[in-house]
């Protein structure tokens, strides 16, 4: 049953505390009762309902972890593409927030602002595009989202220049504290001046990196840490699946020579501490994500160097280039990083230890698009990019919770390949495959009919690279042999060691 607020109190209420006053305020003049024991409880009854419905309008309206006040949409057809929240920051005592379009095409979206009072407004200084990035440049005071520089009391000035681009990713510049980069969707690279906004393009990345004529441009993340700025490219499109291009980028510049490509495989995102002395003291590490066809690869970069692992997929809906937009590493609490990845949440340690990363969990399993996530007022909140032009007018709304009910999605799951119809050699080892957190493990080795291939299964129980023979797969005639871990069985990491050359050969794990 509805009923109309007036300052956060039912007219309910207010009617029945006038009945009950008025009925008392017409007691005779002469009656000489002492009323005030009566109307006490009435008072307090009163008070509390106000207390509590101005507790709750405080709040917001959030039910079910959604305010559907809170939501980025075009009015009209203002967009005919997506209507998704690129970037989160909390910042200047507010939760900002930067919509984007699939091409910076339409009108009526922007920069927005939830205050203290959880009231969501589209600030006058938006612009719509087609923006995902954010940042911190702690030198000058300002957060950086989308093409906005917002001080530390709120005010907003806008690079009409960038403005112009997809910005997807700003970070910190190698030499001058007074400027950061900017990269573009199409590859280009600026530099910006935090205090004039002036910028100057760098590089086009096209050039740089030897890029496949023809392949759809989708840069996706950078990162500036150990000395060198890394960028992400995630072209995959069925040539890339077949094994006739190779169009994706990992790729790194120190600032002096050339640009040095890491990886001809798409990767989404790159990340670490942005802040440098923090990242000093653990060893600045840096972190990149991309797939092939055979599973997710995770880099590690520790101390200059790099390292290369495994991870399942939670979901083969994300892999296409413009599927995967946005995953994110990010720090969702202090000292604590968050992974979004091929539709798995994994608890992330910022630590590596002796070069050695470990301690990667999987937390939940999921179908969200979150382009985002940050803590909030004490709530954890993730961005979404939820209906687009395909469904009816594209939307996109907040949610909200706390970072412990990520626990009760779904059970994580997955499967992958550390060989996908490879060749190997004798002795070839493949990549560390992520085992621990899963449940009711096996792997199967799949090779030619007919062709014999014996492959042993090693296991790394303590996650620092000391490896243990577990058991060994051998094909039969039909080139098949599986193997189920007993219930209760982990390990850190898992690989495949060959005892045999084989021309075409695929060893996947499943985790169900």
């Amino acid at each position: 049953m509805g009923t109309k607020s007036f300052g956060g109190l039912s007219s309910r209420y207010r009617s029945a505390s006038f009945l009950l006053m008025g009925s008392f305020s017409r007691a005779t003049p002469s009656t000489t009762f002492d009323w005030s024991a009566y109307t006490k409880p009435v008072r307090t009854f009163l008070s509390c309902v106000l207390f509590a419905s101005l507790a709750m309008a405080g709040q917001g309206q959030i039910q079910n972890h959604v305010d559907p006040s809170m939501v980025v949409r075009a009015p009209g057809t203002g967009s005919d593409s997506e209507a998704g929240i690129g970037a989160l920051i909390p910042w200047a005592g507010k939760l900002w927030a930067v919509g984007y379009v699939a091409h910076i095409r339409g009108s009526g979206l922007g920069l927005y602002q939830v205050d203290e009072q959880m009231k969501w407004t589209r600030r006058p200084e938006s612009v719509t595009g087609t923006y995902a990035n954010r940042y911190i440049h702690w030198g000058s005071k300002q957060a950086v989202i989308g093409p906005h520089f917002i001080n530390e009391d709120g005010t907003v000035r806008t690079s009409s220049e960038l403005s112009k681009h997809r910005l997807t990713a700003t970070a910190a510049h190698l030499t001058d504290p007074k400027k950061v980069y900017f990269l573009t969707m199409e590859g280009l690279l600026f530099e910006t001046h935090v205090d004039t906004l002036e910028s100057k393009q760098l590089f086009d990345l096209t050039k740089e990196l030897d890029w496949t004529k023809g392949a759809y441009l989708h840069f996706k993340a950078m990162h500036t840490g150990q000395g060198r700025v890394v960028v992400a490219n995630n072209t995959y499109e069925e040539p890339e699946y077949q094994g006739k291009r190779s169009a994706g980028r990992l790729a790194e510049w120190d600032g002096k020579g050339a640009w040095k490509v890491l990886e001809r495989n798409p990767f989404i995102e790159v990340s670490g501490n942005q802040r440098s002395t923090a990242n000093d003291y653990y060893g600045s590490p840096m972190f990149a994500v991309g797939w092939d066809r055979a599973s997710v690869i995770f880099r590690v970069l520790y101390r200059g160097e790099w390292t290369r692992y495994r991870l399942p997929f939670g979901s083969q809906s994300w892999s296409h280039t413009w599927n995967t937009e946005w995953m994110r590493i990010r720090f969702a609490q202090t000292e604590r990083h968050l992974m979004d990845a091929f539709g798995l949440f994994y608890d992330l340690p910022n630590l590596v230890y002796d070069g050695k990363i470990f301690g990667i969990q999987p937390i939940a399993r999921h179908l969200r698009v979150t382009p985002d996530f940050v803590h909030y007022n004490g709530y954890f909140v993730m961005a979404g990019d939820q209906t687009d032009h395909t469904v009816g007018q594209p939307q996109s709304g907040l949610w909200w919770g706390t970072i412990d009910d990520l626990w009760s999605f779904g059970k994580p799951q997955g499967w992958g390949s550390v060989w996908y119809e490879d060749g190997i050699e004798k002795d070839s080892v493949s990549d560390p495959f992520l085992m621990t957190g899963f449940d009711k493990k096996s792997v199967t080795l799949v090779s030619e009919p007919g062709e014999r291939v014996v492959v042993d299964i090693e296991v790394d129980v303590l996650g620092n690279g000391t490896w243990r023979r577990y058991t060994t797969l051998d094909t039969d005639l039909e080139g098949l042999a599986t193997f189920q871990f007993p219930s209760g069985f982990a390990a850190h990491w898992v690989r495949a060691r060959s005892q045999s050359r084989a021309k075409k050969v695929s060893l996947s794990f499943a985790y169900l």
